[in-house]
């Protein structure tokens, strides 16, 4: 597929400071292929901060004593996560994000091995009480 002929991709900047989310659509608004969209439109990516405001988190950052940090989500995990929490199977997963579905797969026992889950919904919980997402 030519680079003309591929939709834009959507994405949302979902970032508190202003100066910083306006340095951000600077950047990214000329960029072929990307189209910004404003607050409120659905998008297929959202800049966001990495955590959420100190405020969002809840108790510690910690979950069975291994820090936050110490889990190293990929981007396309926090992707997979995202679909999962809004409980998208295997196969929607990968039709998303243009992916296999054992890629899907992968990712899926990835993040479930390093947010210590029992299933796609402890992992979603485990994630959304640490301020790893938001619900």
């Amino acid at each position: 597929m030519s680079e003309e002929a591929r939709a834009p991709i959507r994405i949302a900047i979902a970032v508190d400071d202003a100066e910083l989310a306006d340095r951000l659509a600077a950047l990214l608004g000329d960029v072929t292929g990307l189209t910004l969209v404003a607050p409120g439109e659905s998008a297929d990516v959202a800049v966001a901060p990495l955590h959420g405001s100190d405020e969002a988190r809840s108790g510690d950052d910690r979950i069975d004593g291994q820090a936050i940090d110490d889990f190293q989500l990929t981007a396309r995990e926090r992707d997979v996560l995202v679909l999962m929490a809004e409980g998208c199977s295997n196969k929607e997963i990968a039709r998303s994000l243009g992916i296999s579905v054992h890629t899907a797969k992968f990712h899926v026992g990835s993040l479930l091995d390093k947010l210590d889950a029992t299933g796609r919904t402890d992992a979603v919980a485990h994630a959304a009480r640490r301020g790893i997402i938001e619900l």
